[in-house]
């Protein structure tokens, strides 16, 4: 199972570029960029609640399972 990082998806959307959304969040590029390109391992949910109020989401617009094959 994999769970999919659409937030390069939904920052595109709200047109909001990265140094601006890590900026709102208050996380550093380095990790915003580790969500962006799925290197992630987990996520805080105070950082997913940060990231949803500041492209005004839901956690499903920007998280998605996929099923291996």
């Amino acid at each position: 199972m994999s769970i999919i990082v659409n937030l390069d998806v939904m920052m595109a959307k709200r047109k909001i570029s990265s140094s601006e959304l890590a900026e709102k969040i208050g996380i550093t590029m380095a990790n915003l960029s580790i969500l962006k390109n799925n290197k992630g391992k987990a996520i805080r949910f105070t950082t997913l609640d940060s990231i949803c109020r500041a492209l005004e989401c839901q956690p499903g617009d920007i998280l998605e399972f996929k099923e291996d094959e």
